[in-house]
């Protein structure tokens, strides 16, 4: 008795002992051996039989020659008339189907067991017998398996059924001939001989659209037993809706609908389930699955609430006012005892609720907070971002909430959501920015965690200095000098510049407290601290910008590789930041990486896809006097998925030049293609250089030609054009199953989509977290500015939008978010013209009758300049 409540103990505390814990493979395998003797001791030997299918299962490896033993010792227990032995032999030869060799000497035992009178041994037999079956042998077995399937006992025809199933991916033609037995089993009366009976039908008929919707449409007409099927067959009619174009005036809809008011609680749900998912649904469409969810709410069964539950919540993010009629059951679940409907049910309130509910959810929220686990607090802040994005006037009420949960007990994971979440709040709403910065600068004076801290010391020094009073939040920052570890005080260091480059009247302060750091005992706080000095205390506002407030936007493997290369061939000129590539993702745009506390920060950084691009192209001998790359697009098709030559096309840009990269595929496996190329027909002003062909193109293996233009010279402001293209190759026919190409050919050719070169191609997205400071910094030497009238659209949302679609720059300070309810609004855009150029954009839109547009360009180059505010008219 002791023992026993000693082993409750250690399961309830989690160390169930496992009497196979410490198994050994070799002394297993030589206890298989006592299969051998005689007489056969049933019990000894379903222990031995247990311990070889741990193993199995454990992923333990058993070599071909010792499985192949094992399992011939264990055909001896035939012999044997034991009930759980024979079943547990049946067990083990499925497990050793795939490791043992000639398994199918069992095949005469399993038939005579499966067509025998022990009703115990026939299921079992049945399975074993097709899982050691290959196709050339089924159709020995295949009358036994027909009599199986319409045989009276369930269990037989359950296994039957179910083994037709697995049969179905190696012998298929051979189980489309039960299709009639399958049919006369559908009408059983146990429910689960007709789910499979169903299932079997359905993959006999699934090639065959015309085939399932017949079957769909008897089995609808006709009353089933089992929900099983019901569920199955609401399944098949999903997918049938899908492809049809009938849409919810299709009888399958009808179906799925009556559904709603089945008997079995299984049915009903998976019929709302089914409706809910279903794309491009009306509010009226989605009523009666509402409904029926909602009463599942308060269903006394938990396993049914918290399905409704869990269903309105993904229904809530695309239709929040279909379910808003569940508010009132979704209040009651609040309180539920199981911790995961409660926690739903608020997170679906949150997504539904109106703005006068905010308060009254937020104190509820509150009193089940501490009880539940650190995944379902995230899933609830998550929840309250998206709702204080939802009400922006409520930012007070739900931050302060949000601030409340920093100051509690909680994980990293927790914690950075959320961080990540004020973070999300202050970006898309202007007005909570400074009640979310006091919020983190208190956070971050008791914050452990590193990575937190750096992320809001690098918001701060972003966000700060252009708040009404940046001067408050110095003390927070120069705490972390005092008190933190060496990439909090290097992250510090760099906070403090910022607010110095960007406030003259706290320079001085600044200058200050960052010479204090001088002599820190880390050599990157000190090389930061002395940098940031001797740029501040020049005075120069450019100076600033490019060095301190807006940093260096360049690949880092790009920059590697570049000085790299410049210190492996000495040279007297300087190195020039502007042959090195840009970043291809700005800041704004990259997800925080997935860090934990113990994660140790990666060796290298990874290539981006242009590092990539640009490793290939710099193999290719034509392409090596091109210089640096500058740009490389995203793929455009060429052809039709379904074509017999597939093709996509992606430019690269280089200084004076474009290469297009064809990637091209063949489709047809009676061909191999050879000198394949892209003739390219250009614009005027463009001149196709060189052309650098595919070798070979045997079937379904990529290959890629590029081909070589040289940009205008004489008009350096044309740079769009549209490219005819045609694909040129010669054509070797080949044995589809060989692959054996015959030795002549022909010449063949195939006309492509045309390629369109833009002003997106020939700028790269930068991104300047002070637009101002980079403003003045380029000055005003190459300015143009001009108005237009943006007579296509009609709202400033879609005028933001088209613009930084044409200009393929990057948005600065958010300003591609307009606000509700203005009639002006000013956007920046940022970028680097093709050859190292900065472009700036203020464009200016006021929305009257129509939409008027003031834009300004300043680059610091000319050219740069006249293309931009060219492209625009």
């Amino acid at each position: 008795m002791l023992g026993l409540k000693r082993d409750k103990k250690d399961e309830e505390d989690g160390f169930s002992l496992n009497p196979f814990n410490n198994l050994e493979k070799t002394s297993v395998l030589q206890e298989a051996r006592t299969f051998n003797e005689t007489p056969i001791n049933p019990r000894k030997c379903c222990h031995i039989l247990t311990k070889v299918l741990y193993l199995i299962n454990q992923g333990e490896h058993i070599a071909t020659t010792e499985a192949t033993e094992t399992f011939f010792a264990m055909t001896k227990l035939f012999q044997s008339q034991d009930v759980t032995l024979r079943r547990m032999v049946y067990l083990t030869i499925k497990e050793m189907a795939d490791l043992a060799e000639d398994v199918i000497i069992v095949t005469s035992s399993l038939t005579k067991d499966m067509t025998g009178k022990e009703d115990m041994y026939r299921a079992a037999a049945i399975r074993a017998l097709c899982r050691i079956t290959d196709s050339t042998m089924l159709q020995s077995i295949e009358r036994y398996m027909k009599q199986a399937i319409v045989d009276r006992n369930p269990s037989v025809s359950s296994a039957a059924l179910t083994s037709s199933l697995h049969l179905m991916r190696s012998s298929g033609d051979v189980v489309k001939r039960w299709v009639n037995e399958a049919t006369e089993a559908a009408s059983s009366d146990n429910i689960m001989v007709q789910y499979h009976a169903v299932g079997v039908l359905y993959h006999i008929k699934k090639t065959d659209r015309l085939g399932v919707s017949k079957l769909v449409s008897k089995f609808t007409k006709q009353s089933l037993r089992s929900p099983y099927a019901y569920c199955l067959l609401i399944r098949i009619a999903t997918k049938l809706l899908e492809e049809e174009s009938d849409g919810r005036d299709s009888p399958l809809f009808d179906f799925i609908e009556t559904c709603l008011r089945h008997k079995s609680e299984l049915v009903i749900y998976e019929a709302a389930h089914a409706i809910v998912n279903m794309p491009n649904t009306s509010a009226r469409e989605l009523a009666p699955a509402i409904s029926v969810l909602q009463l599942f709410c308060s269903s006394p069964k938990p396993t049914l609430r918290f399905a409704a539950v869990r269903t309105l919540n993904k229904v809530a993010m695309k239709h929040p006012a279909a379910v808003a009629a569940c508010n009132l059951d979704l209040e009651n679940l609040i309180t539920d005892v199981n911790r995961s409907i409660a926690t739903l049910a608020i997170t679906t309130l949150l997504k539904t609720g109106s703005e006068s509910s905010v308060d009254r959810l937020m104190k509820q929220i509150s009193t089940f907070m501490s009880e539940i686990s650190d995944e379902f607090k995230i899933v609830v802040v998550q929840a309250i971002r998206s709702l204080c994005l939802k009400f922006p006037r409520k930012h007070g009420v739900l931050m302060n909430f949000l601030a409340s949960m920093l100051r509690d007990e909680g994980g990293f994971d927790y914690k950075r959501a959320i961080v990540d979440s004020l973070i999300g709040i202050i970006e898309e709403n202007p007005e909570a920015k400074e009640a979310g910065l006091a919020h983190l600068c208190e956070f971050i004076e008791d914050c452990e965690h590193t990575v937190l801290a750096t992320r809001i010391l690098h918001l701060l020094g972003r966000e700060g200095p252009r708040t009404p009073s940046p001067s408050k939040y110095i003390r927070f920052i120069y705490n972390r000098v005092i008190l933190e570890n060496a990439a909090v005080r290097a992250a510090a260091v760099s906070a403090l510049a910022k607010f110095g480059a960007h406030c003259e009247e706290l320079m001085p302060s600044v200058v200050v407290l960052l010479s204090r750091s001088l002599l820190d005992t880390d050599d990157e706080v000190r090389d930061r601290a002395t940098f940031y000095l001797n740029v501040l205390k020049q005075s120069n506002k450019a100076l600033n910008s490019a060095y301190i407030l807006n940093g260096l936007n360049v690949s880092v493997v790009g920059l590697e590789r570049a000085l790299h290369s410049y210190t492996q061939e000495p040279s007297e000129t300087q190195f020039d930041m502007k042959s090195v590539p840009l970043a291809t993702q700005p800041l704004a745009e990259q997800k925080a990486a997935e860090v934990t506390p113990t994660a140790k920060a990666p060796d290298k950084v990874a290539a981006t896809r242009q590092d990539i691009y640009a490793e290939q192209l710099a193999a290719v001998p034509e392409f090596q006097a091109l210089g640096p790359l500058f740009k490389s697009s995203a793929a455009v098709q060429l052809t039709e998925s379904e074509t017999e030559y597939v093709v996509r096309c992606i430019k690269h840009t280089f200084t004076n030049h474009i290469v297009f990269q064809f990637d091209c595929t063949n489709t047809l496996n009676d061909q191999i293609l050879e000198n394949v190329t892209v003739q390219m027909e250009p614009t005027e002003g463009f001149e196709v250089l060189s052309y650098v062909p595919a070798a070979s193109l045997p079937y379904g293996q990529p290959g890629i030609t590029y081909t070589c233009v040289a940009l205008p010279e004489e008009d350096p402001t044309s740079v769009i054009g549209t490219f005819s293209n045609t694909l040129k190759f010669l054509v070797k026919d080949c044995d589809p199953n060989t692959g054996e190409p015959d030795e002549e050919g022909y010449e063949d050719e195939y006309v492509l989509e045309d390629v369109e070169v833009t002003i997106s191609d020939h700028i790269q997205k930068v991104l300047k977290p002070n637009f101002a400071a980079s403003w003045d910094e380029v000055g005003e030497d190459y300015q143009m500015e001009d108005t237009y009238a943006l007579s296509t659209v009609k709202t400033l949302e879609d005028a933001v939008k088209n613009i930084v679609d044409h200009m393929g720059m990057q948005p600065c300070e958010r300003s591609d978010k307009v606000p509700a309810d203005k009639s002006a609004h000013t956007l920046f855009l940022a970028g680097v013209y093709r050859g190292g150029h900065d472009v700036l954009v203020r464009a200016r839109l006021a929305l009257d009758d129509g939409i008027t547009m003031q834009i300004t360009v300043r680059s610091t180059d000319e050219t740069a300049a006249e293309v931009i505010s060219a492209s625009v008219g």
